[in-house]
């Protein structure tokens, strides 16, 4: 038990970042087949409100239990946001890219291709939010 505790604890961070990138994940695949299918949005319109739920919810989940954000200073908590939902438009962007060319390219399902570029976003997420928008206060000072 306590090898498998210090192994969460050297991996808490991915361990959380992908239990809380499964949940936005979640959120965004619902939500979308929520719009697409049972309202019958078209697949932009469904994409566009999926994917701000979903940025809504991984913003805070990523600022209080995966990266543990210590900003606390208004122009911090303002810089932290900018990055953040700059970075997810650009993943966003690049999402639907992905979505399109499956569905208007390959004239392939709308709700697997979601799935496909879900994925790839997660892991762009990780790498920019780690490297750039949660870095810790004395790293961001040195």
């Amino acid at each position: 038990m306590t090898k498998l505790i210090d192994l969460y604890k050297k991996y808490e961070e991915t361990i959380l970042y992908l239990f809380f990138g499964g949940a936005t994940f979640v959120v965004s695949v619902v939500s979308y087949a929520l719009f697409s299918a049972v309202w019958h949005w078209s697949y932009t319109w469904a994409y566009i409100a999926s994917w701000f739920l979903a940025v809504l919810f991984a913003y805070l989940t990523n600022r209080i239990w995966v990266f543990k954000s210590e900003v606390r200073d208004l122009p911090g908590l303002f810089r932290e946001i900018w990055q953040f939902y700059l970075a997810r438009i650009v993943t966003g962007i690049l999402g639907w890219l992905i979505l399109a060319f499956g569905v208007r390219i390959l004239n392939q399902n709308d709700l697997i291709w979601n799935g496909i570029q879900n994925i790839f976003v997660i892991i762009s997420n990780y790498v920019l939010s780690k490297l750039y928008i949660f870095k810790k206060i004395e790293e961001m000072e040195g």
